[in-house]
């Protein structure tokens, strides 16, 4: 079971670092009169945020993956999820959520705020960012739906992959106790998939001409304060 609390270690420290990122700052706007923040940390929460954001999807790929394995090849799962396999996957999380963040951060850079720069979003988001930009923002708005889309459309194959193959590996248990307990292995992750994917899918994989704020800001607080503070509790619920 270790590969799987390795993977659990690192979302939870995704999360809180998600967190983190926001909320401190989230409760002193509401709390105080003077509700402003500078452009360089404003850009900064937005590139934190993305780079956690891009951690966790790829980190809960993977974690459908070591699923899979402890289920379809349990006397197979601690050659196929060895330390340094896991070490890899979790690097590669983070390599992606920099790559992914670097990328937006440094176009949102070039662009010009002629003001009044007024966010209409509870914390510094790429998207409502855009909005406030006086120059050409189309090739941001297409780079964040392309990598987006991109992160999203290969992270939930692998996770599909795995859960087909899981049920399929189900279905050849015997007993009905047997299949019970590979089920339990992976419902509270298939619960905290759900709730991300369905989340973020509203935030970011949609066209600009059909883009709500209101609705963006209510998926946001899904993704950015409600699955954290859910996901130790959905966890726990195997044990």
């Amino acid at each position: 079971h270790s590969p799987m609390y390795f993977l659990l270690s690192n979302l939870s420290f995704c999360d809180i670092c998600y967190s983190t990122v926001l909320t401190p700052k989230m409760l002193v706007t509401f709390l105080s009169e003077h509700k402003s923040s500078t452009f360089s940390g404003c850009v900064l929460q937005s590139f934190l945020f993305a780079v956690y954001a891009t951690m966790e999807a790829i980190l809960l790929s993977v974690m459908a993956y070591d699923r899979y394995a402890a289920i379809a090849s349990p006397l197979l799962y601690t050659v196929i999820m060895t330390q340094k396999v896991c070490v890899q996957m979790v690097l590669a999380s983070y390599l992606g959520g920099l790559v992914n963040a670097l990328t937006h951060t440094i176009g949102l850079l070039q662009l010009d705020f002629c003001g009044p720069n007024i966010v209409n979003h509870y914390f510094c988001d790429i998207p409502p960012l855009l909005k406030l930009s006086c120059s050409d923002a189309h090739n941001n708005e297409m780079l964040l739906l392309i990598f987006s889309g991109i992160i999203a459309v290969f992270t939930f194959i692998i996770v599909m992959v795995s859960y087909i193959r899981i049920i399929v590996a189900i279905q050849r248990i015997r007993s009905a106790e047997g299949r019970c307990k590979a089920f339990s292995t992976c419902a509270s992750h298939l619960i905290a998939v759900t709730l991300f994917y369905g989340s973020g899918t509203f935030s970011y994989i949609q066209p600009s001409s059909q883009y709500s704020l209101e609705q963006e800001k209510v998926s946001s607080v899904f993704c950015t304060l409600v699955i954290p503070l859910l996901n130790p509790m959905i966890y726990t619920l195997r044990n």
